[in-house]
C-alpha cells in the first residue's frame, strides 16, 4: 500500500499531472491553497495528496466557477469536516469499547447465558466517503 502523503513529485511533474502550469501551483502554495513539502531552500515535493487537492481546485475553478478565495474557504471547510469525521470515529470505537467492558463486567456477575465467541456490542464498521475524491 502506498502511502499518499509521501512527498515524491517535483514540481514539474506535479503540475503534468495536474494538467497546469508550474507557476499555477507556486501561486496556489503562495495562497496557502497546497503546502507542498520542502527539500532544502529551492525544492518543493508533492505528494499524492497533494496532487489531489490541486485537481479539487482546478474542479472548482474551472467547472464550478469559484473562485480563490471561495476554493480556500470551501477546502477549510472541507478539512474540518474530514477532522470531525476523523473525531468522530475515535470516539464511536472508544465509546464501543467501554460498552463492551461494562456489558462484560456486568455480564460475570449475571445468571444470564452469555455467549463468549462474539462481541456483546456488535458494532458496524462506518465507512463514510469524502465528496471530492
Amino acid at each position: 500500500m502506498r502511502n499518499t502523503k509521501q512527498p515524491v513529485y517535483m514540481i514539474g511533474v506535479a503540475a503534468q499531472l495536474c494538467g497546469i502550469h508550474p507557476q499555477t501551483l507556486r501561486q496556489y502554495e503562495k495562497l496557502g491553497l497546497v503546502i507542498p513539502a520542502r527539500v532544502g531552500a529551492k525544492n518543493r515535493l508533492y505528494s499524492e495528496n497533494d496532487i489531489a487537492r490541486v485537481k479539487q481546485i482546478q474542479r472548482l475553478t474551472q467547472d464550478l466557477g469559484v473562485n480563490l478565495a471561495g476554493v480556500d474557504i470551501i477546502l477549510k471547510l472541507l478539512d474540518d469536516m474530514e477532522d470531525m469525521r476523523y473525531e468522530f470515529e475515535q470516539q464511536f470505537i472508544e465509546f464501543a469499547r467501554d460498552a463492551e467492558l461494562r456489558m462484560t463486567a456486568m455480564s460475570k456477575n449475571s445468571n444470564a447465558p452469555v455467549r463468549q465467541d462474539t462481541p456483546l456490542v456488535p458494532v458496524p464498521k462506518i465507512n463514510i466517503k469524502r465528496r471530492f475524491e
